[in-house]
């Protein structure tokens, strides 16, 4: 089967949107435009010309919600692959619908209940990507879930995604990595540790140059912390932290 990627990232604010813009433009290094569309607040992130996703507020579409990141995955069809996603155990929280000139999306959910939205392009080039790990770029997209094998075999039968290593992480069980259309593993999946309160959910994190470096971007411009600086398996330096409306994110840099 064709394999399906990741192709776009949103930043959802419950607050106003300028000082989440501040923040990620300071922390991550990205340039922040405007992308024109009419009657609302939507600003394109990217890198060098090159666009790595979207941010809007939940008020400029009259929702109170809290603040999130949440992905994109490819797809060719969205109406029929929403129609196999419950089939499948998936729930879909907004139905199919266009974005003129853009494309079509729709939002569902994993059987575990993990958010994510499914992507169809409207017709034409599409525009050019950051390299996989290039600075500025999503560098790795993390699935944390009640049982991630089950989760495996949805994914993968979904969008075509392939094994890499795993981990073994002891009390905290397998870390399993993995490949989407990509040459290279791009993210991973592992069980939510039983002393974690959190929800099955997507956590990505943003490629720079120096993740220590990154950390202290983080607290100068009124983000936490919440692990790290650290090394981890591969050849990666990541931190995680909270934006200051309470999104979470990570930063990863190579070190090898």
């Amino acid at each position: 089967m064709n394999k399906s990627g990741f192709v776009w990232y949103e930043l959802m604010t419950s607050g106003d949107l300028d000082p989440e813009v501040a923040f990620y433009k300071n922390v991550v290094g990205w340039d922040v435009k405007d992308s024109g569309m009419p009657g609302m607040q939507y600003l394109l992130f990217g890198k060098d010309g090159k666009d790595v996703g979207g941010m809007m507020s939940w008020k400029s579409v009259g929702m109170d919600l809290p603040t999130e990141w949440v992905a994109h995955i490819h797809t060719t069809d969205v109406d029929a692959e929403v129609a196999s996603v419950v089939k499948d155990g998936g729930t879909q929280i907004q139905p199919p619908r266009d974005i003129p000139g853009v494309g079509r999306f729709a939002v569902v959910t994993d059987p575990q209940g993990a958010k994510y939205l499914l992507f169809q392009p409207g017709p034409g080039s599409a525009p050019p990507r950051l390299a996989q790990n290039e600075v500025g770029n999503v560098g790795w997209n993390e699935l944390a879930t009640t049982d991630w094998q089950k989760a495996w075999e949805f994914y993968s039968k979904h969008y075509g995604w392939e094994k890499d290593f795993a981990i073994d992480m002891k009390e905290m069980g397998t870390y399993q990595t993995f490949r989407t259309d990509t040459d290279k593993y791009i993210g991973a999946m592992m069980n939510i540790a039983p002393f974690m309160k959190a929800k099955p959910g997507w956590f990505f994190y943003f490629q720079v140059p120096d993740a220590d470096a990154g950390a202290k971007r983080i607290t100068d411009n009124g983000g936490t912390i919440t692990h790290g600086p650290a090394d981890v398996p591969g050849g990666s330096r990541i931190v995680q932290g909270i934006d200051p409306q309470g999104g979470n994110f990570a930063l990863v840099s190579t070190t090898a």
